[in-house]
Order: structure tokens, then C-alpha cells, then sequence
């Protein structure tokens, strides 16, 4: 699966949660997630469409990443939209190019999550406030994807961007980013691939071991709780 982010940011060398999102990425194989800042690209605002298209059609998922300014994306973004996804490209006669492929959402939000909650001062979800995407994704037959959302990222201590850096990179990478199993795999999959000297702790090979062991054996107590509920509603 080939990921395109395609990121909009005004300033994006100034914003701390963008550059930590870039170099999240930074030291892995990009082979199969393409970076796309916006705003660099076309800095006199001329978007080569044909270019744009290409892209689209040769990636899997596509991922809208913008500071989540006023309830939308930054201008360049609804720009971007209007000059690529037109007629017979993305929608009407023989418009089916971006059909079956995948949208999501990555959003620095400034405000805290339960602020988007029942109760909360912007009385609207995220889920209610990223309707117009969702319109997108259903008229040019794309499969919507819940949107990754970060709140303050600024506030964040290093063990909750650590957290971000692990749930961004399964965004990007994991055909199903919302599953726990696949999440799970993910990181027993890291693990292996974990080079024991950067861990700075002994007997580094038995943590990793014990770890993955914790894991998969928590995965077979899910697994029969599933059953267990399964054969309960037959």
C-alpha cells in the first residue's frame, strides 16, 4: 500500500507538530509514504494539476494533513481541491480515477479534546465538523478513514508524543489503522526490527522477548473473549 500525505501549512518550517510528524518519518523507509507539502511545492500558487492527478492515481491512501483552522483546512487545501478533483477526473463521466482508494484526515487542533465533546465550548464533534470531507470521500467513491486527530500538541509531554509518533505511523502504514490486531501486529513486528543497542538497558534481546510474549498472549485472551461473546448471541 503507497500513502500520499499531502500536507497544507502556511508556515510549516515554524509549526513544532509538523516538523514532529516530518521527522517522525524521517528515519524509515519512505518507499511507501510520499510527503507532500503544498505550500513549498507551489510557493507562486500555481498547482500543476496533471502532476497533482498522477500522484493521486498512483497511491493507495490519501492523507489531508492542516492545522484545523476554523472548523476547515488553510486556503491552499480548498484551492488544491477545486483545481484537481474536477469533473471526469474525480466524479461525473468516467470521473472514477480515485474510486476504491482511501481518505484520512491528520489534525493539530489547538484546543483539548473534550472541547469537541457533549458539554464542550465548541459544541460540535470532530466527527460532525469534518462533514464536508466525509461529502468528498462518498461523492468520488473513496473509503473514508476516521480522522487521526492531535489536540495541543504543544502541551504534550514526551511520553504522549511518543504515543503520537507510534499511532502516526500506523496511520500512515497499516491497511487497517483503526484495528487493535493490526495495531498489535504492528508493534510486535517493530519490536523484531529493533536494533538492541539503542535501548541502553541490559539484557535488551529478553525485554523485547518478554514484551512480544505480553502481547500476543493478551491478543489470545481477546481473541477467546470474542469467541466466548460469538457463540453467546448465536
Amino acid at each position: 500500500m503507497k500513502t500520499l500525505v499531502i500536507i497544507s501549512h502556511p508556515s510549516i518550517d515554524e509549526s513544532g507538530s509538523q516538523q514532529f510528524l516530518i521527522q517522525a518519518l524521517s528515519d524509515r523507509s519512505l518507499e511507501q509514504v510520499t510527503l507532500h507539502p503544498l505550500e513549498k511545492t507551489y510557493p507562486d500558487g500555481v498547482i500543476d494539476v496533471k502532476h497533482e492527478q498522477e500522484l493521486l492515481k498512483s497511491h493507495d491512501r490519501i492523507i489531508f494533513q492542516f492545522p484545523f483552522y476554523w472548523y476547515s483546512s488553510p486556503p491552499f487545501l480548498k484551492h488544491w481541491q477545486d483545481e484537481v478533483l474536477t469533473e471526469h477526473f474525480a466524479f461525473g463521466y468516467r470521473g472514477d480515477k480515485l474510486k476504491g482508494k482511501e481518505l484520512g484526515l491528520v489534525l493539530s487542533i489547538g484546543l483539548s479534546e473534550k472541547e469537541y465533546q457533549t458539554g464542550g465550548q465548541e459544541g460540535y464533534s470532530i466527527s460532525e465538523l469534518t462533514k464536508p470531507f466525509q461529502a468528498v470521500a462518498r461523492k468520488i467513491g473513496m473509503t473514508y478513514l476516521k480522522p487521526l486527530s492531535i489536540f495541543q500538541y504543544a502541551y504534550m509531554s514526551e511520553e504522549e508524543r511518543m504515543g503520537l509518533l507510534i499511532r502516526y505511523q500506523q496511520y500512515l502504514t497499516l491497511k487497517k489503522p483503526d484495528s487493535l490486531k493490526s495495531r498489535e501486529e504492528w508493534i510486535v513486528a517493530e519490536l523484531k526490527e529493533t536494533a538492541t543497542e539503542t535501548l541502553g538497558t541490559d539484557q535488551p534481546e529478553f525485554i523485547i522477548e518478554q514484551v512480544i510474549e505480553l502481547i500476543e498472549d493478551n491478543r489470545m485472551e481477546l481473541d477467546e473473549l470474542r469467541m466466548h461473546i460469538d457463540n453467546y448471541h448465536e
